[in-house]
């Protein structure tokens, strides 16, 4: 199993960026798919950026499309998610994970990162 450790969540104003990151605990993001979901009170996860393996190939939600940038260091086992523009409506906890093929978490969630966007 893969533990998954998210960072870099915070309050930010309308209009304002953040970039959040994710480490593991093996280094596997050049193997597997790597995405990010965030999950807002009363609504379900949802994965908003996505990064293949092998040639970064990316994919957004049409919500965050234009705003939000996935990317991979697998030097540094990382994986990032650059938010510009926020919006009051990405307030969620963030988390990252590998999404299979139909976009469900292939391991356990982490313990996920709370952007809140004021407006």
């Amino acid at each position: 199993q893969v533990q998954l450790v998210e960072s870099g969540g915070g309050l930010v104003q309308a209009g304002g960026s953040l970039r959040l990151s994710c480490a593991a605990s093996r280094r596997i993001f050049s193997i597997y798919a790597m995405g990010w979901y965030r999950q807002s009170p009363g609504k379900q996860r949802e994965l908003v950026a996505r990064i293949s393996p092998g040639d970064d190939s990316t994919s957004y939600a049409d919500s965050v499309k234009g705003r939000f940038t996935i990317s991979r260091d697998n030097a540094k086992n990382t994986v990032a998610l650059q938010m510009n523009n926020l919006k009051p409506e990405d307030t969620a906890v963030y988390y990252c994970n590998s999404p299979d093929r139909e976009g469900a978490a292939r391991w356990y969630w982490g313990q996920g990162t709370q952007v809140t966007v004021s407006s």
